[in-house]
């Protein structure tokens, strides 16, 4: 073998045994729970109002399209976990809540799997100085006949948002989806 390739393994070897230590140094053993660092160490939020989309309001829904608005902002200022802003340049992150109504199948044959489109409710988190958004949560209002049953789904659909937030927020992948669809029923957390 020429010296040349000599350099080049004793380069690659010195290379290995450093990256090796880096990573020993780093933790890179651990496991990371993928959720954002921002989440985990934010102390203060700011809470937009997405507002939700057309024929929401009064029916299916009692109320008005600020209602999910205002019973977000009661949850997160009741649970004394993060404290709650008035002003954007005090929050750590914005919490963007926002009720959509998407529209119905494309196609009436349900063969390519297509289905109804319930309302949900979409909570964007951003990261308050980059502006990026860092998780989305998302959580679908079941369907119902009666105003008084619409009603309870969509309060448990927000409670289910809020209970994905305080999961979220804690260290570790095994808290998160508390709530998952009856159609995971198998899922335990």
């Amino acid at each position: 073998m020429s010296s040349n390739l000599w350099c080049r393994i004793a380069q690659a070897g010195v290379f290995m045994m450093f990256f090796n230590q880096t990573l020993i140094g780093q933790g890179a053993g651990s496991e990371s729970s993928g959720v954002p660092a921002a989440i985990l160490k934010a102390k203060s939020v700011f809470i937009s109002n997405g507002g939700s989309d057309a024929g929401l309001f009064p029916e299916p829904f009692s109320g008005d399209p600020n209602r999910g608005y205002f019973a977000f902002m009661k949850a997160i200022r009741d649970a004394h976990t993060l404290e709650v802003v008035d002003d954007l340049s005090q929050a750590d992150l914005v919490l963007e809540i926002h009720l959509s109504a998407p529209m119905g199948p494309m196609h009436m044959s349900k063969q390519l799997g297509s289905a109804d489109a319930l309302p949900f409710f979409r909570l964007t988190i951003y990261d308050q100085k980059t502006h990026f958004v860092l998780w989305t949560i998302t959580e679908t209002i079941e369907i119902a006949m009666l105003q008084k049953t619409h009603d309870r789904n969509f309060d448990q659909a927000l409670s289910h948002v809020v209970d994905d937030l305080w999961a979220l927020s804690k260290p570790g992948t095994g808290s998160l989806y508390p709530h998952p669809p009856a159609r995971q029923s198998g899922w335990t957390h």
